[in-house]
């Protein structure tokens, strides 16, 4: 299928190994420190990424994700991409996307800067013209050449400098079923590697979700046998999740976790395998809104005998591995025919070369032993008669069909071979469709497999549709001995023949294909149809059909259900509104386009091809479906509103029972809670906060001490460090600032970052900063603190009042509570910042340590006071009775400090604390100097004082 798209428009740990889970996961989210999620912008690579990430001059991918919904079989996916100019001029980006070629592209968005260019399906005869608008970009085109089974598409726009394009890529595909399981497949292919890349598949199945699996990155880019030798466990970062008729998959790798995969951004296929309970007798029947879709795939039944000629490419280009693994699948084949099929192999170049003459031979040891000292001794030569080894084939197996009394109800196949085109005999492709079609006269099938970049994929493609059969292809640098096995595999085990699945004539209409020459074990059979009476309480259906044992027939009277049963609200790629919810209506556009494609495919008529071209594009252009009669051209939709942040969120499920969102790691309870902006909080004054400075309140002393570090930019300070006992460690980082003028100091240092670190029950972290939160308990979520919201983990609950402050709360024993602080005209010397405090510190041991936790668990005694002043009144009236003394001592752990009054205001100025105060960076009031306090990355988590760990 092709389209034309045209536009008018340095940590380490003790040993210094980087490589660390939380190290990985830092080393991606720092990539989006000091920028706006909701604009999302470009993420700076630190110092200690830059191995990871090659600087480069085209934009870079900052977000690359994939949703999907996969309804019954029917699977919307959107993918979406954000690419990021940051340097000084103009750069050309390129979006490019591997879909399955059988899907249907549905939508298509671009984003650039403040302009929205949105995909309009239309049909492909209109030729487009450029206007003077093209200078700013240049066309795009896309989806390029098929390859075994999928089409790269490709769009390519130029950003503006300092600018951000986001692509929106929409498409729709029915799922088959191979050997016992449908596979939906998802190309993750950037190219680079990406700070932020997800991938999440929503699976609903109402007859209940069997055998999910998830097997590790394909990659190879072309399809395999689906099995899988070795690892078979899934993709590191891969979570799962499912009940009975619900399933949630994600696959969240970190930067760190890409490159081990592949430092080119070519990670490969992520795979998601799974099957559904069935019903014995017609199989599981559908309806929605007027329309129904029937899935039939009867199991443990015997198989057919089957009369199966391989016909098989020797010519001169099979020489090599290409003979070579053909020969090894023949062999592994050959072991697996049943007593009761009979075979014969022919080989072929530019000449016609029958192992045994005149006949189909049984399976016996003697017979595949002889069968494969013939294969064995196949070699390359000669050209390509793929007509003459065809006509001997059909001519093989119909002579054998007549002259012997074979079972009625057996399976004569032909399994044809091929690396090239015909170069011997008959050249002519259509002539040799023609050859083949009278040969086989509709009384066997064609299967036909193309090996490499020379074969003629149509010719194979056609001859396997007007002969009941199917094609695959695969590639020279491919496993083609577990291809040709994995493909044997699915048609080699037929188990019904001459099915036919009727209902009454005065109740549908409309209906896709309903008659099929064999149904295979592992298979599906599908059928999708419109509705004529639509207030019929049921749907009667009749399957009739053929076993090795004798004929069967299947009836029943399927009940039509409400609408709210199988309706589905919320599918993502419907957002624009084109389309309706009615998935099952798009399963039968989609099964009737397909049909219509086919149809023309084989058909020799002109007339008869330009009629099922139109109606093909009808319905394409009715279910905006890009096919290869009908284009995407982009519009200007001109200032693009904000997306919603429900967009492209996972599906709504009302009506169905089960809630797809408790699968989810983090929950919203009902009616999230909305609180006021800069609301008072009433906690602990135990803080650190602004430049930074620290207080700590010692209630039953009825007093407050007070002290400030002067560190560094950059520093990393541990505040409270638990982490063998609680399992909690909070360390944050400074950024610097300019000093006021006629200060002192030569510069101010703030909190940009607070990290929250917990071990118990389940490792988790929260990495705050005066923009977003990120919370990562083993399934990562970004939050903006620009927007109120609760959001509960197993062990956490984090509570956001917008652009005021988060709360955090863990185990219902220990909450902290972050202040906001951000400026709209921020001073030379002010930055935005965060402020520490401590609010219920119960559940920390009496181990703690840190700048702050050592002091949560013991006392300090003030030796010296004010003259005629008692301890009494210390506490009582402390801005009265105290004046400043420099020589108020405190006791503290043995020591002796000297401490001074001081006033402090905390809570973004809106209380005023009366403290001692202990100068020098708090000398001799901590244990040891400040500088044992710096950890040596955000995840350390210092098992004991002065030593550094990683999380």
């Amino acid at each position: 299928m092709i389209l034309w798209l045209w536009l008018c428009c340095g940590f380490s740990t003790s040993v210094g190994q980087p490589d660390s889970e939380l190290m990985a996961r830092y080393l991606e989210e720092k990539l989006m420190a000091d920028y706006s999620i909701m604009e999302q912008v470009a993420r700076r690579v630190p110092r200690q990424a830059k191995f990871l990430q090659r600087l480069e001059t085209r934009p870079r991918m900052s977000e690359f994700s994939v949703k999907s919904t996969i309804i019954s079989r029917y699977a919307f996916t959107t993918v979406s991409c954000t690419m990021v100019n940051s340097g000084s001029e103009a750069r050309e980006a390129v979006f490019e996307m591997q879909i399955p070629a059988p899907a249907f592209i549905s939508n298509f968005t671009m984003i650039i800067g403040n302009k929205t260019y949105y995909g309009e399906v239309t049909g492909k005869e209109k030729k487009h013209s450029s206007d003077d608008k093209a200078r700013h970009r240049k066309p795009l085109n896309s989806t390029e050449g098929r390859e075994n089974g999928y089409e790269t598409f490709k769009a390519s726009v130029f950003i503006p400098r300092k600018m951000q394009a986001k692509f929106l890529l929409h498409y729709e595909e029915l799922l088959q079923r191979r050997l016992g399981k449908y596979e939906y497949t998802v190309s993750i292919r950037p190219q680079q590697l990406v700070g932020r890349l997800r991938v999440e598949v929503n699976i609903l199945e109402k007859s209940g979700i069997v055998s999910l699996e998830v097997p590790p990155l394909r990659n190879s880019k072309h399809k395999g046998n689906g099995k899988v030798e070795g690892d078979v466990s899934p993709p590191p970062s891969t979570v799962i999740g499912h009940t009975k008729t619900l399933a949630k998959v994600t696959f969240n790798p970190s930067v760190v976790e890409q490159t081990r995969i592949a430092r080119n951004g070519i990670l490969g296929d992520f795979i998601i395998r799974y099957d559904v309970n069935r019903e014995l007798s017609v199989g599981d029947v559908q309806i929605l809104n007027g329309y129904f879709v029937h899935y039939f795939a009867p199991t443990d039944l015997p198989p057919l005998p089957k009369n199966v000629v391989f016909v098989l490419d020797s010519s001169a280009s099979m020489v090599g591995t290409k003979l070579k693994q053909t020969k090894e699948a023949l062999f592994t084949i050959l072991q697996d025919l049943r007593p009761e099929d009979h075979f014969n192999i022919i080989g072929f170049s530019n000449r016609i070369k029958v192992w045994q003459q005149d006949r189909l031979v049984p399976v016996t040891p003697n017979n595949i032993r002889d069968a494969k000292k013939y294969i064995h001794n196949m070699s390359p030569t000669g050209g390509t008669n793929i007509n003459g080894a065809l006509q001997t084939g059909a001519k093989l197996l119909n002579d054998y069909i007549a002259q012997n009394d074979i079972d009625a109800r057996s399976v004569s196949l032909i399994i044809f071979l091929t690396d090239g085109r015909p170069t011997v005999g008959e050249t002519q492709s259509l002539k040799i469709l023609s050859n083949t079609k009278d040969a086989i006269r509709d009384k066997f099938c064609l299967f036909t497999i193309g090996i490499g970049n020379d074969v003629d994929h149509k010719l194979l493609e056609r001859m396997a549709l007007e002969n009941c059969g199917m094609t695959r292809h695969f590639q020279e640098d491919e496993d083609a001995a577990s291809h040709l096995k994995g493909f044997y595999d699915e048609i080699g085990t037929p188990l019904l023949s001459d099915i036919r699945v009727d209902y009454p004539e005065d109740n549908v209409e409309q209906v896709t294909q309903n008659f099929f020459p064999n149904y295979f074990n592992g298979s599906e059979i599908i059928i999708a149809g419109k509705l004529i009476n639509r207030t019929s309480d049921s749907l009667h259906v009749e399957v009739t059909a053929s076993n090795s044992k004798k004929y069967i027939l299947l009836k029943k009277d399927v009940a039509i259900d409400l609408p709210s049963r199988n309706d589905i609200r919320g599918i993502p790629g419907l957002e624009d509104g084109k389309g309706d919810t009615n998935y099952i209506e798009r399963a039968w556009s989609y099964l009737t386009i397909k049909e219509l494609l086919n149809s023309r495919l084989k058909s020799d008529d002109s007339q008869e091809k330009d009629y099922l071209m139109e109606k093909a594009k009808s319905m394409a252009l009715t279910y905006n479906f890009v096919t290869p009669f009908t284009v995407l051209k982009m519009r200007e939709a001109g200032l693009h509103p904000e997306l919603a942040p429900e967009e492209f969120i996972s599906p709504s499920t009302d009506g169905i029972g089960e809630k797809l969102q408790s699968l989810q790691g983090h929950k919203a309870p009902p009616g999230i809670q909305r609180r006021q902006d800069k609301q008072r909080i009433k906690i602990s004054k135990t803080s650190a906060d602004g430049d930074p400075h620290f207080v700590i309140d010692f209630p039953s002393s009825k007093f407050s001490v007070c002290f400030n570090i002067d560190g560094q930019p950059g520093d990393i300070l541990r505040l409270v460090s638990d982490h063998k006992e609680s399992g909690v460690t909070v360390n944050g980082q400074l950024i610097g600032a300019p000093a006021p003028p006629n200060g002192h100091k030569k510069h101010r240092t703030y909190f940009s970052t607070i990290t929250i670190l917990n071990n118990k029950p389940e490792r988790s972290y929260l990495e705050i900063t005066p923009k977003r939160i990120i919370l990562d308990d083993g399934e990562r979520l970004l939050l903006s603190c620009g927007r109120s919201a609760v959001v509960r983990s197993n062990s956490l609950e984090v509570s956001i009042s917008a652009n005021s402050n988060i709360t955090v709360t863990i185990r219902d024993t220990i909450s902290f509570v972050i202040l906001i602080h951000r400026y709209k005209k921020p001073a030379p010397y002010q930055r935005n910042h965060l402020g520490f405090y401590i609010s219920n510190s119960k559940g920390l041991s009496s181990d703690s340590h840190g700048l702050l936790g050592q002091f949560l668990n013991h006392e300090v005694k003030l030796l010296q006071e004010s003259l005629n002043t008692s301890h009494q009144q210390v506490g009582r009236n402390q801005t009265e009775a105290l004046k400043p003394n420099p020589t108020n001592t405190l006791r503290v752990k043995g020591r002796l400090v000297p401490v001074v009054w001081k006033q402090r205001r905390i809570y973004n100025g809106q209380q005023e604390v009366e403290c001692w105060f202990a100068k020098n960076n708090a000398d001799k009031l901590i244990d040891g100097s400040y500088k044992d306090y710096l950890a040596s990355h955000p995840f350390d988590t210092g098992t004991s004082f002065g030593t550094s760990n990683s999380f």
